[in-house]
């Protein structure tokens, strides 16, 4: 695989004006394209089914967006934005959210140069007496690569996630360029998000509704889930003029035993394994190198950038898999928590996924490098044919269905 692939080469012209801004008032009515066996067609989500194999396993990303825009004052008056991203104190993100006086937090802060040192205090606008007795401060305590570790101090005994719920902000996506407002608290977020942790939604499943959960049951299709906590690098574009000089950013995933059996036995029949959306895609890839060099080393390690690319593994996905699952049940654990930063762009092979549900994506992103690495060149055309065709792009946008393009 080429790492000196140039990012100019996977733009296209996307006008302001396709880009949705809100989302449709019911999140099955979206348009769906559909790409298979090169050619590409289209209907409306509410139909996903029809284009769905029959007992297919169909995995989900099932984080929660939180609040997590937080907006602080200087005594002179200053404003000061803080964005957590990630927790540094306790690391683990649901000791972090349950976590009450205290807690510590890797930020992106705005107005940084305006805050050196000393305590600032959340800037209670609306008057409301409950934030007030909360007394929320921040204080700085280390810099790392352009983000900020800030302590976050609190009165009573009142875990984290309250504090967020209280004070902070949902995240909108910073394209959509307005506010967030009291539509995207319901649609910004899953019918299934369950554990707190994202600054982003997964958007490929937010086109689902119980509607298609039942067709989707009644089809025999399998569901099951994974959980990676989406971070702020979703939205970063591509910068450096080859992709081998772009960081990717990590992200922490939990994979619970369960799924592990469910993706050896759709693999042992042959059924189809299909991921809705790209966080999702990520982790399930990188359970196979954790999976390779599992077999080697006999110890659990998470996924760089490059790994992938570094060696070529001669193990089947299913003895990836099967890896895991072992370590799990010799450990006597229903689930474990990594990190992975690995980055698929086109060269890589997919070795767990077949078919992937996703919205349509920024010029020179991370994510459209995904799209290309699954359908090749194609991918021109099926975005050609969704500008031409009035489809809705990026996070409130509508979707599509694409079946890996075999080389």
């Amino acid at each position: 695989m080429d790492k000196r692939i140039r990012i100019e080469d996977y733009t296209y012209d996307l006008p302001q004006e396709r880009i949705a801004r809100y989302p449709l008032e019911q999140r099955d009515a979206s348009k769906i394209l559909i790409f298979k066996d090169d050619s590409i067609s289209e209907s409306v989500f509410s139909n996903l089914r029809d284009f769905i194999p029959p007992f297919s396993l169909m995995i989900f990303n099932d984080t929660k967006v939180v609040p997590a825009r937080l907006f602080f004052k200087k005594p002179s008056g200053a404003s000061v934005e803080v964005f957590c991203l990630e927790p540094s104190f306790p690391e683990d993100y649901s000791m972090a959210f349950a976590k009450t006086c205290w807690c510590e937090w890797k930020c992106a802060v705005g107005n940084a140069k305006r805050w050196k040192s000393g305590y600032i205090y959340f800037d209670n606008h609306t008057g409301n007496p409950e934030i007030d007795r909360l007394g929320l401060a921040a204080a700085l305590v280390s810099r790392d690569e352009g983000s900020y570790r800030v302590r976050f101090e609190w009165k009573g005994d009142v875990p984290f996630s309250e504090v967020l719920s209280l004070c902070g902000n949902l995240p909108i996506p910073p394209y959509l360029h307005r506010n967030t407002e009291s539509i995207d608290l319901e649609r910004y977020q899953t019918l299934y998000a369950k554990y707190n942790g994202s600054v982003a939604a997964p958007t490929a499943g937010l086109h689902f509704t119980d509607k298609v959960f039942s067709d989707l049951d009644k089809a025999g299709v399998v569901r099951d889930e994974i959980c990676l906590h989406v971070g702020a690098g979703t939205f970063l574009p591509v910068k450096s003029e080859y992709v081998n000089d772009h960081k990717m950013h990590e992200e922490v995933f939990i994979v619970k035993k369960r799924l592990l059996k469910n993706l050896m036995d759709a693999m042992e029949s042959g059924r189809k394994i299909i991921s809705v959306g790209t966080t999702s895609t990520r982790t399930l890839e990188s359970l196979y190198f954790m999976g390779a060099r599992m077999i080697e080393t006999g110890k659990l390690a998470g996924v760089g950038q490059w790994d992938p690319y570094e060696r070529e593994y001669g193990y089947s996905a299913y003895e990836a898999i099967r890896a895991l699952y072992d370590y799990l049940d010799k450990s006597g654990m229903d689930e474990f928590s990594a990190r992975t930063g690995i980055i698929i762009v086109p060269g890589y092979k997919a070795r767990i996924i077949d078919v992937l549900i996703t919205n349509f994506h920024q010029p020179q992103s991370t994510l459209l490098l995904l799209i290309a690495a699954f359908i090749g060149d194609k991918w021109k055309e099926v975005y050609d044919y969704a500008l031409s065709h009035g489809f809705r792009f990026l996070s409130y946008g509508d979707s599509s269905i694409l079946y890996l393009r075999k080389p």
